[in-house]
């Protein structure tokens, strides 16, 4: 039996279109507000169309010894072109890039994961120091 986590697949995000690119500051002041961006395709473009699309981003956040994680944030990108006139034809895109505001008490790690529609589930972490 395959767990779930043995899903995802891996790869460097400056040679993959799927992996989900975290950029925040390396450090940050305990219970400061900042931001933490999560794109995907930041060197490689990845499709946006009807059939192929990123449909969700997910961040999470592991607190140095600990063993829980907390979802910070789940974004959903609902429209990729859909029309009644056929795929592709629609008015409206949504882009799989997304900003989350955060505060944290503890260094850690932070992790975003992605669903591609044809190519599955995308992860990456980075850590992240509190002062």
């Amino acid at each position: 039996m395959i767990r779930f986590g043995g899903l995802f697949q891996p790869s460097g995000w400056k040679t993959e279109n799927h992996v989900p690119v975290i950029e925040c500051p390396d450090s940050v002041q305990k219970d400061g507000t900042f931001e933490i961006r999560v794109s995907i395709g930041k060197e490689i473009p990845h499709p946006n169309t009807t059939e192929h699309h990123i449909r969700w981003i997910k961040v999470f956040y592991l607190p140095e010894g600990d063993r829980f994680t907390y979802q910070l944030a789940h974004i959903q990108f609902s429209a990729h072109g859909e029309s009644a006139a056929g795929p592709d034809q629609g008015p409206a895109h949504t882009d799989h890039s997304a900003v989350v505001a955060a505060r944290l008490k503890k260094s850690g790690k932070i992790y975003a994961t992605s669903y591609c529609s044809i190519h599955g589930l995308w992860e990456n972490t980075r850590p992240i120091q509190v002062h």
